[in-house]
């Protein structure tokens, strides 16, 4: 289900706050498109926490530390990546609208970005909304194999650290499947997402000063 917003209407980091509270959000139809549509599927990714998978490959990657994995570093440079067409995706929903609101949700502490840099280059990374218990995803962008699942297994490290309850992906793609992401129905969504609201997942739980080791990252996920 869909509804559009003029693009004449200020849509406020604290109106958008809301939205999340009650299970919707924004989307573009493009990037071109001034106007953006507020969006609530009859059918919501997740991925639970407790079953996040790693494949055996991807934890060796994770572990050699091959790239450097930082958090609320360079938020422009991320959601500008997340923007970006890419192989399978020419089109993007985020608009200019779009890279300000959540900028200015960032600049609040409610929005952030996990990054993953190869060097000095940021080669992937992911950026999303923190609400209580909940954390939304909105998108995530690689420029190097395995880039944004390396930063997928930072955020979920983070997020059971931090003792997060719900991990919304939106939508369910083949390569979320592999993680442990399911479809649930509208009603169960919101089930998860009321729980999620009861007190405060604490993001920092992880260090945000200095990057994370990989070693570290899969210990967290380790721990209940």
């Amino acid at each position: 289900m869909a509804s559009r917003e003029s693009a004449l209407i200020d849509i406020t980091p604290e109106v958008l706050l809301k939205a999340y509270a009650c299970g919707i959000f924004p989307m573009a139809e493009s990037a071109d498109d001034p106007a953006l549509y507020w969006i609530e599927p009859e059918r919501r990714g997740v991925i639970p926490l407790d079953r996040f998978h790693v494949p055996d490959r991807l934890a060796r990657t994770v572990r050699s530390d091959r790239f450097t994995v930082a958090v609320d570093r360079d938020f422009d440079a991320t959601i500008e990546g997340c923007a970006q067409p890419a192989p399978g995706r020419s089109r993007t929903w985020i608009n200019g609208r779009i890279h300000n609101l959540y900028r200015k949700l960032y600049e609040r502490g409610d929005c952030h970005t996990v990054e993953v840099y190869e060097g000095k280059t940021l080669v992937g990374g992911l950026y999303g909304v923190s609400l209580g218990r909940a954390f939304f995803g909105e998108s995530m962008f690689h420029r190097v194999r395995d880039a944004s699942k390396v930063a997928l297994v930072h955020l979920v490290a983070r997020l059971k650290a931090g003792r997060y309850r719900l991990l919304d992906t939106q939508f369910v793609t083949e390569h979320l499947r592999t993680f442990g992401a399911i479809e649930v129905t509208r009603p169960a969504y919101h089930k998860l997402l009321d729980a999620a609201l009861v007190g405060e997942g604490n993001f920092t739980a992880l260090a945000m000063d200095r990057p994370v080791e990989g070693a570290t990252a899969l210990a967290s996920l380790k721990n209940e």
